[in-house]
């Protein structure tokens, strides 16, 4: 094999890493790919985490044992995470979102690859310690923010519907009471979500927490266990919700359509 030179190597398991945040890669992968012993390997290792560490683009950790490797985290400093969510909230807080009946147009921001990315990192690093199998979300507007939260830790992204689809095959639904208090229908594929499984539940916007618990109470249709929730967006009102100790990243404290006013912060977690 061509002699590979370290920074070529550092290069190459740099990018191998941060590709799959969350994933264990043998040491062995390495030394197989490379031609290099495992302690070269674990020297390199030890260069790459000082280098994320020292400009604040994540965390490596080396996991011990037979099933041990080394696992990228893509953490981010809670004074970074207060920045970044102070201009997202800014960006929101613009009076010409404000929509008819109180709502907040939020599309074109969740639909944005490096934002979605951003709060995904930020939502999972809140997570990481329940270890859920499985992240759920609500078609459709949360699906980016649900999307990006799954591959920083590493596991499918769960969809649940309004109304069954004939290409997902026989499906569960159940009636929940919406942020509105209206009754909605939510479906869900029966081959999506396995007995015994941990799911975190992420969602763009929370107003009551009727969709949330929805999504709960789904979760209890299959055996499957929710380890946590979190939101983009939790509104101030109403202030009893029906689900506890959601994670949100901003609070909405008020809008108000005729006069165009907006005010939105960064959550008390991140400030």
């Amino acid at each position: 094999m061509e002699k590979i030179r370290r920074t070529e190597r550092l290069g190459a398991m740099t990018r191998l890493l941060t590709a799959v945040p969350n994933r264990v890669t043998p040491l062995s992968t390495f030394c197989e790919l490379f031609g290099a012993a495992k302690s070269t390997v674990s020297e390199d290792i030890d260069l790459i985490k000082q280098s994320l560490e020292r400009y604040g683009q994540g965390e490596l950790e080396t996991i011990a044992g037979a099933a041990g490797g080394v696992r990228y985290r893509a953490t981010i400093s809670k004074e970074r995470a207060a920045s970044e969510l102070l201009k997202l909230a800014a960006r929101l807080g613009s009076p010409t979102r404000v929509l008819s009946g109180g709502f907040l147009y939020t599309a074109d921001v969740t639909a944005e690859a490096d934002t979605a990315e951003l709060m995904g990192r930020i939502l999972a690093q809140c997570f990481y310690d329940t270890r859920p199998n499985l992240v759920l979300t609500m078609e459709t507007k949360g699906i980016p923010i649900a999307f990006m939260t799954a591959k920083m830790l590493d596991v499918p992204l769960v969809i649940a519907r309004r109304d069954s689809r004939a290409y997902e095959g026989p499906a569960v639904k159940i009636d929940y009471a919406s942020g509105t208090g209206a009754f909605s229908t939510m479906a869900l594929a029966r081959r999506a979500v396995q007995a015994g499984q941990r799911a975190l539940i992420i969602d763009d916007f929370m107003k009551g927490g009727g969709t949330l618990r929805g999504m709960m109470d789904m979760m209890r249709e299959f055996d499957a266990e929710v380890v946590g929730a979190g939101v983009m967006i939790k509104a101030e009102q109403p202030m009893r919700k029906g689900i506890d100790g959601v994670v949100s990243l901003l609070t909405l404290e008020q809008v108000d359509p005729s006069a165009g006013n907006v005010k939105i912060e960064p959550s008390e977690r991140f400030r």
